[in-house]
């Protein structure tokens, strides 16, 4: 697959390294700020003229501006470009697991049974969801954070490298959870993992759905 790297920073770097992991053909960085830097190709209103819906799109817009990064993902979507899901081949990720559109899952992360991986969410190496999870879309989980069984994470969250999340219970939209601490947060009564798969805007009813 031929596949434009949107964004060019430090993220799109380490990106780029898993598409070819991915046994992907990387095509360029996309870049509306800057433009012109080594190996971008332009700004999208250029890459969307240049390159044929053959070409696929990887967001690689950081966590540090999450809105953005969703943004980025509708604008790309709308222009009918697809947005690449990438799974690393040392990455492990059940038979009975779902990961959605745009998702990126790294070298040595664990997606388990029944978890769910929600559009554009990234898993960094080592991070692990846990079965019957759900991480909303456009979440980030930093190297060695760990989501335990049966709990379900928000939409536009960061899980900060070494974290826990407990079993059993929800991480709201927006949540910044810190490095190595440990999160309790409230708990819920548990639906089976055809429920969860099967409700798709869980993430549009806010911190409250459950």
């Amino acid at each position: 697959m031929k596949i434009l790297v949107y964004g060019s920073k430090e993220f799109a770097m380490v990106v780029r390294e898993v598409v070819l992991d991915c046994g992907h053909q990387f095509v360029g960085f996309v870049d509306d700020l800057n433009p012109a830097e080594g190996d971008v190709v332009g700004a999208w209103d250029l890459a969307e003229k240049k390159y044929s819906r053959d070409h696929a799109v990887v967001i690689a817009v950081g966590y540090k501006n999450l809105a953005a990064r969703w943004a980025v993902y509708s604008r790309v979507t709308t222009s009918g470009f697809s947005v690449a899901t990438l799974i690393h081949p040392n990455a492990y990720v059940a038979r009975t697991a779902t990961v959605k559109d745009g998702a990126i899952i790294m070298a040595g992360a664990n997606v388990d049974s029944n978890a769910l991986v929600n559009e554009v969410s990234v898993l960094w190496p080592t991070s692990v969801l846990s079965h019957d999870s759900v991480i909303g879309p456009n979440t980030f989980l930093s190297p060695g954070a760990i989501i335990c069984g049966s709990t379900r994470v928000g939409r536009d969250c960061f899980i900060g490298a070494g974290a826990t999340v407990v079993d059993h219970c929800v991480v709201p939209d927006g949540a910044f959870v810190k490095a190595g601490s440990l999160y309790k947060g409230r708990s819920f009564d548990a639906r089976t993992a055809s429920e969860a798969h099967g409700a798709s805007d869980a993430f549009e009813l806010g911190p409250g759905a459950y």
